[in-house]
């Protein structure tokens, strides 16, 4: 690794701060290329610091104006000063006012972190480490001050000048400038920050709380863009209404403001009282978006504002404790989506997303544990495991102890903790409190890697009535961690009776369940007056993100796909049954032999496309196949992404001779009649007909591309549109040809859209598609600078194209590692994500292995690779 490697940073080696900055004024005169930063900081010994230690601010690529303290000039002599650190070595013992000033050139900050341009707007991403790249500071969550900023900009280029809390000010500032003050009264850490300044629309409501107080509601667009704002808005006063009905949280400024913007790292941001967002998940209208995008905005404004008290009232005392933020809040949107929708669909899509993606981390060379114990760079910790694990435990909390102790424990961590910076072990102390429960065990979650295994054995005894379940749990080794100690794992349950419903739980003599705690490497769980051998359903509404591997047989699962009062478990059963029979069916390609035919799963399927099922939605999840990604995660290791996708191909023709006519009357009945809509409703009679739609194209058939191209010529909506020209992407024919050229004719000139059409190009399980995104990455359309346009083209063809990325002649692996080497010094951040795609290398078959870890150690071999690349790299190749 030719890159200096950092110093790792480690949680047992965290200290308090020596000083504190009580309060922060920011006096920011913004210039395209110079804008002069002037921080006035009041700073104080930490009584719980070091005595006479050296103040060291943080720093990146900073130039340093001037320095005094209360006052008085600081001398070069007086300094030790970098672009990446300031160091005064004998400071003031009593509290004492530092001035700061710097220059920063907004212009050519590629990296998107601190303060930068996005089409012609300045904004601000401090988190993690952004706020060092404007003005050297204690740049660390557990220092919280109280900010006033002053913003001075031209005021025809800049005529929209915001920053975070209450406006306090405006006004005139001469030749053309104004300026603009803000205070924000509640003390922050400066990740959470943030200026943005440009010519932007706005969009105004007002939301009244439950306390009375009204609050003034901004989204800021492009011009032009207003009407695309509105369902954002919709979502914002949602996400308050349910936070103050569900938690009890009110918000506490008194104006509550989003920006979109073009150029963003991430999704969203959520700084206090003004969050950042990518444009593409605040921008919508029936013309320009999908259910998808409609869904994605509502639940990601809400994340962002439930951030307000988890993560913002109460941050994180260190980087490590980000799954207390980040786990926390994820559980809360995850939450208030199952209200707004469908419970049963979220729970399932969720699901969905952590299998494929964090059981994936888990068990490859980037698994970490919830709560790292160290990293090199804490860009790269942003992950699956900190988000989605994080939120099942989270999850897996509420269901251990009950969903009454669980608000009880809400309240008291908000009563108790409001205002400071805070770890996983005080948030739990709340809960031990009112449960009165031990929770040393249910720790491990976050400290330990890897995903649980639990194996289940079941025994019915007729003449002693009785059923015995035997449960083993145990977790893999991952990197570092070989040791794994077993954990609370909650088992949810009900037995199922012949006549489908469930039984009475009977434990010792007594009524139990429905939630059993897993404690020991190998629990037996005797259950009593059982008159009749039941189907036993495990781990209803996914108790715990464990993988489970039982003796179940698939009769007894095809049993509770049709009967199971759990929907999610309904689900889970055809799923496994699908699964099993995928699994077989690779084996059988790999030796040249076609699958086997499979009939009850057709008749399982089935159940989907009734017209008596009401739940459409969720009728579409039912439908869905477990995905190409589930089933090489099932195998493990030696994987055969070409196998699977044989497989699997073989398994929707086969459900299209089975099902046709029932999938064409569904088609048919479930086609567009009136004005559209992105409720819940209508998103799911959507979902499903593109779901018999996918099946009657199944293997290219002619008649399913034929009637894909009618939909997508005569849409009167995105949405549908979108679908067809996935469903058309799949298959080589001039019908998907025409289309892709109508789409790129038609919508070429909208980023947004530009950005759906790469992605479904760059997913294509075609030979050809690498050759496309060659030549995509070369068109007018495509901007390497703007990670919404590598996202969707680069990054999809590496973590959403399992074959063609993974080609057994390692194109696709020196095609995505050599992105990662263009993008290294402009934009790092986006670069390490890239390499998210290679995180299952290690379970490929020898040849594709072999190529996927000479792309990997080409990178590794390079000069001057950036922290955050070599970081994943290093990990990544680590045996």
């Amino acid at each position: 690794m030719r890159a200096e490697d950092p110093r790792p940073v480690r949680l047992a080696e965290y200290r308090p701060s020596d000083f504190l900055i009580d309060a922060v004024e920011l006096d920011v005169m913004l210039d395209p290329t110079a804008t002069r930063v002037t921080a006035r900081l009041r700073l104080r010994p930490n009584p719980a610091g070091r005595d006479n230690a050296a103040l060291t601010l943080d720093g990146d690529d900073l130039n340093l104006v001037s320095a005094a303290i209360d006052g008085d000039p600081l001398r070069v002599d007086d300094l030790d000063v970098s672009p990446s650190s300031l160091t005064i070595a004998n400071p003031p013992r009593r509290p004492f006012e530092l001035t700061v000033t710097t220059l920063v050139d907004p212009s050519a900050n590629t990296k998107l972190m601190g303060l930068y341009r996005s089409n012609g707007a300045y904004c601000t991403q401090c988190e993690a480490e952004g706020f060092r790249r404007i003005t050297y500071f204690l740049d660390r969550p557990d220092v919280l001050a109280v900010y006033t900023i002053r913003i001075e900009g031209s005021e025809a280029e800049n005529p929209v000048l915001l920053s975070n809390g209450n406006l306090v000010e405006t006004g005139a500032a001469g030749e053309g400038r104004h300026f603009a003050v803000w205070h924000d009264p509640h003390p922050k850490p400066s990740y959470l920050f943030a200026l943005v300044a440009g010519d932007l629309g706005v969009v105004e409501d007002q939301f009244v709380t439950m306390g009375g107080r009204k609050v003034t509601l901004k989204v800021f667009v492009e011009h032009g863009k207003e009407d695309r704002a509105v369902h954002a808005m919709e979502s914002i006063k949602a996400s308050m209404r349910w936070d103050e009905e569900a938690f009890g949280r009110e918000y506490d400024l008194d104006v509550f403001m989003v920006v979109a913007v073009s150029y963003f790292n991430m999704g969203a941001m959520e700084n206090k009282g003004l969050n950042v967002f990518n444009d593409k998940y605040v921008l919508a209208s029936p013309e320009t978006a999908t259910d998808g995008d409609y869904a994605n905005i509502e639940a990601i404004i809400a994340h962002e504002y439930f951030h307000n008290w988890t993560g913002n009232r109460i941050t994180c005392r260190d980087w490590f404790q980000l799954c207390l933020k980040e786990g926390l809040t994820v559980f809360r949107d995850q939450e208030f989506t199952a209200d707004m929708r469908s419970r049963p669909v979220k729970r399932i899509s969720d699901v969905r997303g952590l299998r494929s993606v964090q059981f994936a981390e888990d068990a490859g060379p980037l698994a970490h544990p919830v709560r790292p114990e160290v990293y090199a760079e804490i860009n790269n910790f942003y992950t699956p495991t900190v988000y989605e694990k994080g939120a099942e435990v989270i999850r897996m909390l509420k269901t251990w102890i009950g969903g009454d102790a669980f608000r009880a424990g809400m309240d008291l961590y908000f009563d108790r903790h409001d205002g400071q910076a805070c770890t996983i072990e005080q948030f739990i102390a709340c809960f031990a409190e009112v449960s009165g429960r031990d929770f040393s065990q249910f720790l491990r979650w976050y400290s330990q890697a890897g995903t649980p295994e639990v194996r289940i054995a079941t025994a019915y005894d007729a003449e002693a009535r009785t059923f015995t379940l035997d449960a083993a749990q145990s977790t893999p080794a991952t990197p570092g961690q070989h040791t794994k100690l077993p954990v609370v794992i909650p088992l949810a349950l009900g037995l199922v009776g012949p006549d489908g419903r469930d039984m009475p739980l009977v434990v010792g003599g007594a009524p139990a369940g429905p939630v059993f705690a897993l404690t020991d490497e190998t629990t037996r769980i005797v259950f009593e007056n059982v008159e009749q051998r039941p189907a036993p359903s495990l781990f209803r509404n996914f108790s715990a993100p464990v993988k489970v591997v039982s003796d179940i047989a698939d009769d007894d699962l095809l049993f509770l796909a049709a009967h199971d009062s759990d929907p999610f478990n309904r689900w889970q059963a055809a799923q496994t049954v699908a699964l099993r029979h995928l699994v077989a069916s690779v084996a059988a390609v790999r030796s040249g032999r076609e699958p086997a035919d499979e009939p009850r799963l057709a008749e399982a399927l089935s159940r989907a496309f009734d017209p008596a099922e009401s739940d459409c939605a969720y009728a579409a999840q039912i439908a869905a196949l477990p995905s190409e990604g589930d089933v090489a995660r099932e195998l493990g290791e030696d994987v055969d992404p070409d196998a699977i996708h044989a497989a699997r191909g073989f398994l929707k023709s086969a459900m299209r001779r089975r099902l046709g006519p029932q999938l064409l009357a569904a088609y048919e009945r479930l086609a567009e009649t009136g004005p559209y809509s992105p409720d819940a409703a209508s998103a799911g009679r959507r979902a499903l007909k593109v779901a018999a739609l996918d099946l009657l194209a199944a293997g290219g058939e002619r008649d399913g591309i034929a009637r894909a191209h009618a939909l997508y010529s005569g849409a009167r909506n995105m949405t549908d549109r979108v679908m067809a020209l996935q469903v058309l992407s799949l298959h080589a024919s001039p019908e998907r040809e025409d289309a892709l050229a109508d789409f790129a004719r038609v919508y070429g000139q909208d980023p947004l859209l530009l950005d759906k059409w790469f992605v479904i190009q760059a997913s294509a399980p075609l030979p050809d598609t690498i050759d496309r995104v060659e030549t995509l990455m070369a068109s007018p359309g495509f901007d390497i600078r703007n990670p919404n346009r590598v996202r969707s083209l680069i990054g999809t063809f590496g973590a959403g194209n399992p074959t063609q990325f993974n080609r057994p002649d390692g194109r696709g692996y020196a095609f995505v590692a050599g992105v990662v080497a263009e993008l290294n010094a402009s934009n790092p951040q986006v670069a390490a994500r890239l390499l998210g795609a290679f995180r299952t290398w290690r379970s490929l078959e020898p040849q594709r292995r072999g190529k996927a870890e000479a792309a990997l150690r080409g990178l590794a071999d390079m000069p001057r690779l950036s922290a955050d690349v070599a970081d994943i790299v290093r990990r990544a190749l680590a045996a």
